[in-house]
């Protein structure tokens, strides 16, 4: 989630790293959405999630698994919570979301080809 995310971003430099890539991967085909932090050169941490589109404004999901992984070592950490959000403005390029606690998320669209 967004705030356990940013407590990882800004704790990065204790690892001798620092947070590269921030993404939300969603495929709505496959009702998955990935919480992407990568830590450059080799670390990636990451939150899968299956998704229900529940209207044409609400999406709700369920947290699956999560993963810190760096070059040579993996750790697994237990996924928990499940929750919502709803999309109040969408446009080609723009996508913010109101989530169940109340935050806002401002998100850019990228063309961006991530693979786990």
């Amino acid at each position: 989630t967004e705030k356990e995310q940013l407590f990882i971003i800004e704790k990065a430099p204790l690892f001798g790293t620092r947070a590269g890539d921030v993404l939300q991967v969603i495929d709505v085909r496959e009702r998955t959405l990935n919480n992407v932090i990568s830590f450059p050169p080799d670390g990636v941490f990451f939150v899968r999630s299956s998704i229900e589109v529940a209207s044409p404004q609400r999406v709700n999901f369920r947290f699956t698994s999560a993963v810190l992984r760096g070059k040579n070592w993996e750790i697994p950490l237990p996924p928990f919570g499940r929750g919502w959000f709803d999309t109040v403005y969408l446009d080609d390029d723009l996508r913010v979301v109101k989530d169940i606690r109340g935050d806002y998320l401002v998100v850019n669209r990228a063309s961006y080809n991530w693979k786990e």
